[in-house]
């Protein structure tokens, strides 16, 4: 059956894979229709639901009547023995030939075993008369539908169910709702997992704000030692929420969702967006090295460095651009990255020269430059050298 590819990470034409487990065939069989029945009564947003547990192969079940075996005097291993030979095959002796051995195999005739009621030609021998007996005399057989595949998933039983989303609909609110069903309507024994895009979403859920926590803490690290202070990286540092800000309302208008790709453009957004702070905020220091008054300095700085926040900025947005509008397999992914990327770059050019020259008059007033500092420091060794 035809799989349309994926962009970035393979999987499933279906997002939502959802992986029950826990119990016995028959009982996941029973809870897989519990959860089937109350996603089709309340749930619109799942549609295309289907599952890998179907059951669509006939088999037989044969009972063995026991006490009418044992009046007979036909023994359990001789019919099970006979079932064996006869329906599948046995081996009973070996021989050998050119210094070959060669095994010696038992079967019935395959032209004779094509319905059920075959299973009644096969006649087995009692052990205390010695007489052949019908097979049907001493069994009962029970004819019933069961699943071509047993499948499992991390080594227990398991049962998938999976599904496509209605427009609007997302995967987090489908897992969400899934997992609900479970707790509700399914004893404690039901276990849960997931699979494809499923898995991705809950493992690149519960580590992004790990992740995201990291990249801000790695970037503000990196800009404090490059400008001996913390007050000047935490300036820089406020152009990041407009980014992220501007990003999430474009995904709102355009019915986009929180999924992996957008949160590795959000996770980009940080280093695109803190770019713009650093060229303000690091050419503010140099005007005050050069001894320019607080005030003119910033309102300077803002006036020349906004060319080039501007030249970035668009350069960004215009890299994000064949992303948006790309065409073809998987296009649905880079457009979700390109729409965040142009969004929150954009959202931040437009604030950057507001927000940062506010927040540093504000914070940063009572702060030195690096070039103080380094100045202070030099005229500190001078004393010594004089006093010494």
């Amino acid at each position: 059956f035809p799989v349309m590819r994926q962009g970035l990470v393979g999987g499933s034409a279906k997002p939502v894979q959802f992986v029950i487990g826990g119990g016995t065939y028959e009982e996941l069989a029973q809870w897989r229709d519990i959860i089937l029945a109350k996603i089709e009564e309340n749930n619109p947003g799942l549609v295309g639901v289907d599952y890998d547990y179907k059951e669509t192969k006939p088999q037989l079940n044969i009972v063995i009547d026991r006490e009418r075996a044992a009046d007979l005097g036909v023994s359990i291993t001789t019919i099970g023995r006979t079932l064996e030979s006869m329906l599948g095959s046995r081996r009973v002796t070996t021989f050998i030939e050119d210094g070959e051995e060669y095994d010696v195999l038992i079967e019935g005739e395959r032209d004779s075993q094509r319905t059920p009621t075959d299973i009644r030609n096969i006649y087995v021998r009692s052990d205390s008369s010695g007489r052949l007996i019908p097979l049907d005399s001493v069994v009962k057989i029970d004819e019933f539908a069961d699943s071509n595949r047993l499948n499992r998933y991390n080594r227990i039983r398991a049962i998938t169910i999976d599904a496509t989303l209605a427009e609007g609909y997302t995967l987090g609110e489908a897992l969400t709702y899934l997992e609900g069903l479970v707790r509700q309507h399914l004893p404690e024994s039901a276990s849960i997992d997931y699979k494809g895009e499923s898995l991705n979403f809950k493992r690149s859920g519960a580590s992004l704000y790990f992740v995201f926590i990291l990249g801000l803490a790695v970037v503000f690290l990196v800009l404090a030692a490059q400008f001996e202070s913390f007050v000047h990286p935490f300036v820089i540092m406020l152009t990041v929420p407009l980014a992220i800000s501007g990003a999430l309302l474009a995904l709102y208008l355009t019915g986009g969702s929180l999924n992996i790709y957008t949160q590795i453009g959000l996770i980009t957004l940080v280093g695109l967006a803190a770019k713009n702070g650093i060229l303000i905020v690091e050419f503010i220091n140099q005007l005050r090295d050069r001894g320019v008054e607080f005030n003119q300095a910033i309102i300077e700085a803002s006036g020349v460095r906004l060319r080039p926040i501007i030249m970035t900025s668009v350069t960004a947005v215009a890299g994000a651009i064949p992303l948006i509008i790309a065409q073809g397999a998987g296009a649905e992914t880079r457009m979700t990255i390109g729409v965040v990327i142009a969004a929150g770059v954009s959202s931040a050019m437009f604030f950057t020269v507001y927000v940062v020259p506010v927040a540093y008059a504000l914070l940063a007033r009572r702060t030195g430059s690096p070039g103080d500092t380094r100045r202070k420091l030099e005229a500190e060794e001078k004393e010594k050298l004089i006093a010494s």
